[in-house]
């Protein structure tokens, strides 16, 4: 058997508690109210009329005022709890803010390119769940895991020049904390977005990924060529010989995600790069669930003491004195004085 039941019941006794002492203040202690309201006001509450009676017009105005204190409350039948299944994925990303990524081989940056093509994944996994890592010399959580695309891309683009870190890209201490926020997900999923770092940097990553059963993706920015890497004022850096420092793309990053069971790209102008990524996500985890959430069956009521209070006060204020008759009576009545 279903009940009925208010979702908000302190609203209700704290409403309807004072509307009834109100109300018999109003209809019983009529000498008591008058010291304490304006005499005009109590002409407006208790006004005459020769086609509906005060006493009526006062139960009418008090029982849609009290409906409306019920709709406040919103009343429902409350009926079993349903098991939802959610489909989705959860993944981490990670965005890399080593000093390479200062380098203008993508335009105008590859901090910026590589921001640009974390939020075009967000739009495509819309009720998929990501959380949002930033990692150099050190990794740090930037959102924890969301399904909020819009907040997760309101954080990504506040990342700016002042997070780069000109130290060294630790790759392991991304694999440390990409392991702890992914111990209880099924499956383990990370993507990257990074210009690869160097040779040193990702020495002993493959393994630390394979250990911790995580699939690892890549999103590769920069260019084979490379490009000067940039200080904070945005001028070259020099190396100890005197010659300009020069960043290149480092596919092997690449390579390490296929060891994983994952895969990598290339970005790209446009959405086919991050099409692509995605498509290879879906098709290997087709039958994944991400969770399965408990709602409560509700069907809502506060409609139909909501509507039958805005009638009852439709009619009781038609039912009012108009002015225009009452102006028409007062100069009646001065012209026959």
């Amino acid at each position: 058997m279903h009940s009925i039941l208010f979702v908000h019941p302190y609203l209700f006794w704290g409403l309807v508690i004072p509307f009834v002492i109100f109300a018999l203040l109003i209809s019983t202690n009529k000498d008591r109210i008058s010291r304490l309201f304006d005499e005009k006001v109590l002409e407006r509450l208790s006004a005459g009329s020769d086609a509906v009676p005060m006493v009526v017009r006062n139960i009418l105005i008090f029982a849609a005022l009290f409906l409306m204190i019920v709709a406040i409350a919103r009343p429902v039948v409350e009926k079993a709890d349903k098991l939802v299944e959610v489909k989705g994925l959860s993944l981490l990303t990670a965005l890399d803010i080593s000093g390479s990524m200062r380098s203008k081989d993508d335009y105008p940056s590859r901090l910026e390119f590589a921001k640009k093509k974390m939020t075009t994944l967000f739009d495509e996994m819309p009720s998929d769940e990501i959380a949002v890592v930033a990692f150099a010399h050190v990794s740090f959580v930037l959102a924890p895991f969301s399904s909020d695309k819009e907040t997760l891309k309101m954080i990504v683009e506040r990342v700016n020049d002042q997070y780069i870190n000109m130290g060294s890209t630790d790759f392991s201490a991304l694999g440390s904390l990409s392991a702890k926020m992914l111990e209880e997900k099924k499956p383990k999923m990370m993507i990257v977005f990074s210009d690869g770092g160097d040779k040193e940097a990702l020495a002993g990553f493959a393994e630390e990924m394979k250990e911790s059963g995580i699939e690892l993706y890549v999103v590769l920015v920069g260019t084979e060529k490379g490009a000067p890497v940039l200080d904070a004022n945005g001028k070259p850096l020099a190396k100890k010989d005197g010659t300009i420092a020069i960043s290149q793309r480092n596919d092997a990053l690449g390579k390490i995600a296929l060891e994983t069971g994952g895969a990598y790209v290339v970005a790209s102008n446009g959405r086919e790069d991050i099409d692509q990524l995605v498509s290879t996500i879906r098709s290997g985890h087709k039958a994944t669930q991400q969770a399965a959430v408990k709602i409560k069956d509700r069907v809502e009521l506060f409609y139909y003491p909501l509507g039958g209070g805005i009638i009852l006060l439709l009619i009781a204020f038609a039912s009012m004195p108009r002015r225009e008759k009452q102006e028409k009576q007062i100069i009646a009545d001065g012209g026959e004085k």
